[in-house]
């Protein structure tokens, strides 16, 4: 996994934590909001997450601690590829389920 400089995390996560501020403040203006959004956007894809507050903590960890134990971190938070290959892994039907169709039973 390939992670950003931490000066460059670290100055996204400003950016975002400034623009939160500017958006709390006057949540009416489209512009600002629009801008939050986006910082948050930067953030998510910088740090490999799907939500704004994901990515905002996951920064903070990652500013806070060392790389390997981020990772670690990370990977802790993860299921293991052969656990999820095995409890996803569908069984083969029998030959007698493969004639007969599924509006028939």
């Amino acid at each position: 996994m390939l992670l950003p400089a931490k000066s460059e995390v670290a100055r996204h996560l400003r950016r975002y934590r400034a623009w939160e501020r500017a958006m709390l403040a006057s949540p009416d203006d489209r512009r600002v909001r629009a801008t939050f959004e986006d910082s948050g956007y930067t953030l998510c894809v910088l740090m490999g997450k799907r939500c704004a507050r994901e990515a905002a903590d996951a920064a903070e960890r990652y500013l806070r601690t060392t790389l390997v134990t981020y990772l670690r971190e990370q990977n802790a938070a993860r299921p293991h590829v052969a656990a999820v290959a095995r409890r996803g892994r569908p069984k083969s039907p029998g030959r007698a389920a493969e004639r007969r169709s599924p509006a028939g039973r």
